[in-house]
Order: structure tokens, then C-alpha cells, then sequence
């Protein structure tokens, strides 16, 4: 009973994935949890309340004024008790109604008065979760330590295709598990891990760059901080919030991040090159606009440092991660990369492959070593992916 003598305060606000909760709340209770569901007026037009009095086996909290015992005030005594706090579906509106201190019903006042970790696994449109003041909002809550289930992509109930679907409930659960119990085999080890892709100037206003959302990366670097790690993160320019690492390093070049890396690597015992390095840049950057004159314009690139060869040279102890984006003929190309660069582990992937291209939340990879395939993962989120890279990084550390 993995759950035994915990009390998890489940949130269900108003949105058609509230029926996943149900099944969310039934795993829960059935690993052994004290399941206290919370729901907004508009929730229950979506699922009866009874269906989670009926899981739970506790009355469900719904009207603020509804005072069912005198002793205590329902709100303070449900947020008190709570080990975790879950909120499954977040609406944009009670996203919204946390991160500005709102309490005008059961379910945000007693957000409130909690103490505990916030998990929030949203759910909604996809242009209304993309929405700047929904993202903002996110970006708030995650800087107060909120942790957020990312949501999926696919058929959303509107009838669009795109991110804002309800992570599925077992996922909900495995972040709960690990919330709840956390591993942490990486306890005082330093991660140095690298995400973006870098931008090399032309001139002022023109770059060239590599493909790159860097969210491998950031999910790497959180879920090492997850496992106990001392985490630097260097980060080529993305469109992410920082995660909350011991240090992050914002670099925009390949050479900038070529000398963050050397210079905090032979204090690492863990490296991982999830950034995309451009491997040229232009010989001369322009100091002004380059006007639009000639029909062809041709310009001289040179070479790089190529920071995974470097610190393969270097490498004293450090164990290290590569990745390798390839087209064709992946693990022929990764196990090359992997013996010639001196890695420990190559992660690779597909990117024509739907589902493993940049930009994309999910990933599908192979990971490799120098007796080849050690891991093969079907698509999944880049945070289930971190996780079970960083298992098989901590069983090799020892």
C-alpha cells in the first residue's frame, strides 16, 4: 500500500477531463491514500460529487459555508492535514485564481491555507493554455514552487488538435508516488546539463541556429534536482521559465557555452549535452545591417569547438551524456558518436519520427553504451524520459 497513511487533497475544478480524476482518485485509494476531494460548483455539473464520496469514502467539499462539522472550519482543517495537494484538471480559471490569491469558493480558499506541495496537472484549450496571461500565471506559480504535470497533446474536447490534455491519470500518479516518496540516488552529485540551441550572429538583426525547444534539457535538469543533484544548467536561448537549479547559466553562442562548460567541468561528476551546438558559425558578424544589394549572398563559416569531444578528452572521473538528433541509420551514427566523443551513454533519436521531433513534449529514444543498446523507449513525456535517463545514469555512478 504505497499510499498507506498518506492524505492527498484532491482539487477537481470545472472541465470535461474532471471524469479522469475519478479514476485518478480510485488509484489513489486503493494504494492505500486518505483521499479528501475538493470540487468547484462547475465541476460537479461535470461529475457528481457522489461518485467521489463513493471512491474516496470521505465526504466531498464543495460550498465554503457548508459546514458539515463544528468543531473545525472545513477548509483550514482539509488544508491542514493534506501531505499534497493535487489539482486534477487546473482550469485556466483556477490556475488563474492561485497565482493572483483569489479565494471565492471552496477550492481556491483552501488553496490558500496550504501548506504542503501543489500539484497541478492542467487542462484546456489549446489556444487558452498557449495564452500569455495563462502562461504567465504558470510561470508565477512554478516560481512559488507549484509543480505542474504538463499536459498532453492530441484531439482536445473542442475538436482541436493540440497541446491542453489532461495528463493521463497514471502519470498523475507516478508524479504523486514520486512527490510522495522521492528517490534521490543522485544525493550531492554535481549535473552540469546543457539545453537550447545556440545562436550564431550574421549581423544584427540575422542569426543562424540549430532546431531546438530545449525542453529535453530543462526536464532533465529538474528531474535531477528531483533525484538530489546539485544542478548547474547552461541554456542556449529558449522560450522556457528556468527551472530552479543551484546555478543557471544563460549563454546565446557556442563559444559562450563552450567556456561555461569548461569552466564548471571539472567540478561535475555528471555531464549531459542535451543542447543543440550550432557546429559553424560566421567567420565575420557584420556590425551593421547587411542590406539586401546583390541577388546571392555568400557567407564564410568556420568551425566551432566541439564542446561533447572536449570534455570527452578531459574527463578524468566525470561520467557523460551525449545526444544525437539523427535522420537515418540512428544507432549506427550514435554508436560512432558515442566512441568517438568518449561518452559514457548516447541518448538518440529519430527526429522525423511524429512524436520525436523538436518542439514536440514527447520523445521516443534509444539509449546506447559502448556495448550497444542499453535502453529502447517508446514515445513519452521528456520528463518520463529524464527520469528513466537519470536510472540508469545513478545505477552506473554506483
Amino acid at each position: 500500500m504505497l499510499m498507506r497513511g498518506k492524505t492527498i487533497l484532491l482539487g477537481v475544478s470545472g472541465g470535461i477531463a474532471s471524469y479522469k480524476a475519478a479514476a485518478l482518485c480510485s488509484k489513489l485509494a486503493q494504494a492505500g491514500a486518505n483521499v479528501r476531494v475538493v470540487m468547484t460548483e462547475s465541476a460537479a455539473k461535470f461529475i457528481a460529487p457522489l461518485t467521489f464520496q463513493a471512491l474516496s469514502r470521505n465526504d466531498v467539499l464543495i460550498d465554503t459555508f457548508d459546514e458539515k462539522d463544528s468543531s473545525v472550519i472545513s477548509h483550514i482543517d482539509a488544508a491542514d492535514r493534506a501531505d499534497l495537494v493535487v489539482i486534477a484538471p487546473a482550469t485556466a480559471n483556477i490556475i488563474g485564481k492561485l497565482a493572483n490569491g483569489i479565494a471565492d469558493d471552496m477550492l481556491s480558499t483552501t488553496l490558500l491555507a496550504v501548506t504542503s506541495p501543489i500539484l497541478m496537472a492542467p487542462a484546456m484549450n489549446v489556444h487558452m493554455y498557449e495564452h500569455p496571461a495563462v502562461q504567465e500565471n504558470i510561470r508565477r506559480l512554478r516560481d512559488r514552487g507549484v509543480i505542474f504535470c504538463e499536459p498532453g497533446e492530441g484531439q482536445l474536447a473542442c475538436g482541436y488538435v493540440g497541446k491542453g490534455r489532461l495528463a493521463q491519470p497514471d502519470e498523475i500518479y507516478a508524479r504523486i508516488a514520486a512527490l510522495l516518496h522521492p528517490e534521490r540516488p543522485l544525493e550531492g552529485k554535481r549535473v552540469l546539463v546543457t539545453a537550447g540551441g545556440t545562436v550564431e550572429r550574421i549581423d544584427p538583426v540575422r542569426y543562424i541556429t540549430n532546431d531546438s525547444s530545449g525542453r529535453m534539457g530543462y526536464a532533465i535538469a529538474e528531474a535531477a534536482v528531483r533525484m538530489g543533484a546539485v544542478v548547474t544548467l547552461i541554456s542556449a536561448p529558449t522560450a522556457l521559465t528556468p527551472p530552479q537549479v543551484a546555478e543557471w547559466v544563460p549563454v546565446t553562442s557556442a563559444m559562450e557555452m563552450f567556456e561555461a562548460v569548461m569552466v564548471r567541468f571539472a567540478d561535475s561528476d555528471v555531464v549531459i549535452k542535451a543542447a543543440a551546438v550550432a557546429d559553424y558559425r560566421p567567420a565575420v558578424q557584420a556590425e551593421q545591417k547587411i542590406k539586401k544589394n546583390e541577388d546571392t549572398l555568400t557567407l564564410t563559416l568556420q568551425k566551432n569547438p566541439d564542446i561533447l569531444q572536449a570534455i570527452g578528452e578531459r574527463k578524468t572521473f566525470q561520467f557523460i551524456v551525449g545526444f544525437a538528433a539523427e535522420t537515418e541509420r540512428v544507432q549506427q551514427h550514435a554508436m560512432e558518436k558515442l566512441k568517438r566523443k568518449n561518452c559514457d551513454l548516447i541518448v538518440a533519436n529519430d527526429v522525423t519520427q511524429e512524436g520525436a521531433g523538436f518542439g514536440s513534449a514527447t520523445n521516443i529514444v534509444s539509449i546506447f553504451d559502448r556495448n550497444g543498446l542499453v535502453r529502447s523507449l517508446p514515445m513519452m513525456s521528456k520528463q518520463e524520459v529524464a527520469n528513466q535517463l537519470l536510472e540508469i545514469v545513478s545505477s552506473r555512478l554506483g
